[in-house]
């Protein structure tokens, strides 16, 4: 054979191991990911042959699929559709799963995931026809009824945690939107659906709850800072501090005022529990500058501030600026500058102050059922982080309780129980509305639900809005469906 041929033949040899390499990357190696890709029809059309698992709320099925006589097979069809809109999200034919379990648990609901191998071979020597696992949600319906009607049609979230176990028992972002059209056998409608959703300038879609653009915290965040402050060894409950009617701040000619006239107590001083109570801007300002940046970040993180989280949805993590002036400090001190806070984050707080110092981690999945409906697997209660000592955690019980008793948030007491709370009015732009916060657990002597409540630029309040106001009685009306 002469030269030019071997060479001829050792390319083609070559190109034929190329393809062969190729093909086989593409047909094992890398199919997973083609398939779990959201636009290929030809897994979409495969998922649509069996049946989706249900999504329930205390028993009842909140998402669930019903047989059609058209080409997709299954019709995917939602009870109390903008009730639950955030929690189950959609899953769409032509715009694949989104938003909420549907597509966070995709892979279970689909009966794809691989820790359903077993449930499909059973079901298989059974002789069951294959279908996704369903999947028991921690939402407590009367929890999330309640908060859903409190907030009534301001935009805001609230969200509500057993601070014992981290179970989510309601998570509320309004607006809301009905994801029915969304997964209709119309392509049409689903596009029509998806046009008007995210050109919607109010941004239905998006979950406050736990993403979207994050927070101010406003005064909620002197809950962190009370606790950086008492964990620092210098200063508690009963440690007395300045609290002039305006905080001069190094480096600037602007000072840091009160929300209210004057001075905090008698010749410009407060004590740290009256300071909360009445949610003292300059005390805490003062505070924010004492502790630096460093030590407040450092509290903040033991929260969960900075966590890549997933509830089984990602949630943004809540931040603290990386570097601050000691005027920016003082801001931080009161959750003003560039503090970045979701509701979930903010419920956290509140959960590990209730919980003696301890972080669990949020979780909305109770158990995974098989297509027989055996419990698969449960979620087991998981420690996240120790924020604080048990000693700090009653300081922080008692000087909350006093919020609600007799300060700032007395409009988010509960009848019959006590509550310890922090109220909040955030700033966020200039010549906007402040948003109002509230976020507190009861009973306070052995809590059972913590709850974290944000009304977007005062909801119907407007520029007159407070925090205690407006946010308090939600809170107020999500405990008494809790304890009731």
């Amino acid at each position: 054979m002469n030269q030019p041929i071997r060479r001829l033949s050792t390319l083609v040899a070559l190109l034929f191991v190329l393809l062969l390499g190729s093909s086989t990357w593409i047909q094992v190696l890398g199919a997973k990911d083609i398939n779990d890709r959201p636009g290929n029809r030809r897994t979409q059309l495969e998922s649509y042959a069996r049946e989706r698992g249900q999504i329930l709320v205390g028993g009842r099925p909140i998402a669930s699929s019903t047989p059609t006589d058209d080409d997709l097979q299954w019709q995917r069809v939602y009870s109390d559709p903008e009730l639950y809109s955030h929690v189950t999200g959609y899953n769409s034919f032509t715009y694949g799963p989104g938003g909420g379990i549907e597509y966070a648990a995709d892979g279970l609901l689909s009966g794809r995931d691989d820790q359903l191998f077993y449930d499909r071979l059973t079901g298989t020597i059974a002789g069951r026809e294959p279908k996704g696992a369903s999947l028991e949600l921690t939402i407590n319906p009367a929890v999330q009824k309640a908060a859903d009607e409190a907030l009534g049609d301001q935009r805001g979230a609230v969200v509500a945690l057993d601070p014992r176990t981290g179970e989510i028992l309601a998570m509320v972002s309004h607006p809301d939107y009905d994801p029915t059209p969304l997964v209709s056998h119309d392509a049409s409608k689903e596009k029509q659906a998806w046009d008007s959703l995210n050109s919607d300038p109010a941004r239905p879609l998006v979950n406050r709850a736990i993403s979207g653009n994050l927070y101010p915290p406003g005064s909620v965040h002197k809950i962190v800072t009370a606790a950086a402050a008492i964990e620092d060894g210098q200063w508690d409950e009963d440690s007395t501090i300045p609290g002039p009617a305006v905080l001069d701040l190094p480096q600037t000619e602007v000072g840091l005022p009160n929300s209210h006239p004057g001075a905090c107590g008698p010749n410009d001083e407060v004590t740290l529990a009256v300071a909360m109570q009445d949610s003292c801007n300059t005390a805490f300002g003062w505070l924010g500058m004492e502790l630096g940046g460093d030590a407040m970040r450092e509290q903040a993180s033991k929260f969960g501030f900075g966590e890549e989280l997933d509830v089984p949805m990602q949630v943004t993590p809540s931040t603290l600026p990386e570097e601050m002036s000691p005027a920016q400090e003082a801001q931080v001190g009161i959750g003003q500058y560039d503090v970045r806070v979701t509701p979930l984050q903010v419920a956290m707080v509140s959960a590990a102050v209730a919980n003696d110092g301890v972080v669990m981690k949020p979780h909305l999945v109770q158990s995974v059922l098989g297509s027989d409906l055996s419990t698969l697997s449960e979620t087991k209660p998981e420690q996240l982080s120790t924020a604080m000592e048990p000693e700090t955690s009653d300081q922080l019980t008692s000087m909350m309780e006093l919020v609600v008793e007799q300060g700032t948030g007395t409009q988010a007491a509960v009848p019959g129980t006590s509550v310890a709370g922090k109220t909040g009015t955030a700033e966020h732009a200039e010549g906007e509305a402040p948003h109002a916060w509230f976020t507190g657990f009861a009973p306070a002597d052995n809590p059972k639900i913590a709850v974290a409540v944000v009304v977007e630029d005062g909801g119907r309040a407007g520029n007159e809005a407070y925090g205690g106001s407006v946010a308090g009685p939600i809170s107020s009306a999500v405990m008494q469906a809790a304890l009731r």
